[in-house]
């Protein structure tokens, strides 16, 4: 016999998802508010006079930056799953020598801050003359992701039954070969989980992209977003709806890569 939830749990779960949604409500309200109405006391909890003109904007201006945008994010994960799945089968199946040392290190990367890396990437780029390029900027974003990566693959990796490695070896499979045709096929979840983990950092990063890429000629939507913002006017219905847009695709990914995600995520955590 199913037993009954409590009514008050049921109560509580809805406040509580109402409470983490409101802001998203509010971006689209704002959206849709003529700009007259933005500044009205008290607010307009719902828009009385919709209003497209945010919308309008964003067809107008920032369609290039949202096809930057995606092709950061696109480069950011090719980068980050071809530096992070070898790195994480060379750490959990090759006996690697400093492998728990690398781990540490790597551990610590994610410790560091983002504007403390920019600035270090700042340094470079002007030597090197990737200032203000994507190429440099999907780099810059790799080195969020690629940490992270590295560890996950690894957990997973080492849950991989050796038995299945003894057998491609015993097929005449040499570690290179084993990685492709038997290592990488079983690591799906966590290559997918990694893969939209380093595009949502690319697709949300602003600190990168506003300290190696303000001035260059194709620019993401979130310095597009910062281009409303001025010292006298700032259209809010216009960074609302840019809001919006940006939200979409990072939100269609999720949906549909919800369940190889958390089957990626929680990878590893339990050993036979």
């Amino acid at each position: 016999m199913t037993a009954t939830r409590p009514w008050w749990k049921t109560v509580l779960g809805v406040v509580f998802t109402a409470l983490m949604l409101f802001p998203v409500y509010w971006m689209v309200n704002v959206s849709l508010t003529r700009t007259r109405d933005l500044r009205a006391d008290p607010p307009h909890w719902f828009p009385w006079a919709p209003t497209l003109e945010g919308y309008e904007a964003v067809l107008a201006q920032q369609l290039p930056a949202l096809g930057t945008s995606l092709l950061v994010g696109a480069g950011c994960v090719v980068l980050t799953v071809a530096i992070a799945a070898p790195a994480g089968y060379a750490l959990a199946l090759l006996n690697l020598r400093g492998g728990k040392t690398l781990s540490f290190l790597l551990l610590v990367a994610q410790m560091i801050p983002a504007v403390v890396m920019a600035m270090g990437f700042y340094a470079i780029y002007v030597r090197l003359g990737l200032l203000n390029t994507v190429g440099g900027l999907i780099v810059a974003d790799s080195t969020i992701a690629v940490p992270f990566g590295v560890l996950l693959y690894t957990a997973f990796m080492s849950g991989i039954p050796r038995e299945l490695l003894q057998a491609a070896r015993v097929d005449g499979a040499g570690p290179w070969r084993t990685f492709v045709s038997v290592v990488l096929p079983v690591s799906r979840n966590s290559t997918v989980t990694v893969a939209l983990f380093a595009f949502l950092w690319a697709w949300s990063d602003f600190i990168f992209a506003s300290t190696l890429n303000r001035n260059g000629s194709l620019v993401p939507i979130t310095l597009g977003i910062y281009s409303y913002i001025g010292n006298n006017t700032t259209q809010w219905n216009a960074i609302m709806a840019t809001a919006v847009v940006a939200s979409v695709p990072a939100a269609v990914l999720l949906v549909l890569a919800q369940r190889f995600v958390a089957a990626g995520v929680t990878a590893g955590a339990v050993k036979d």
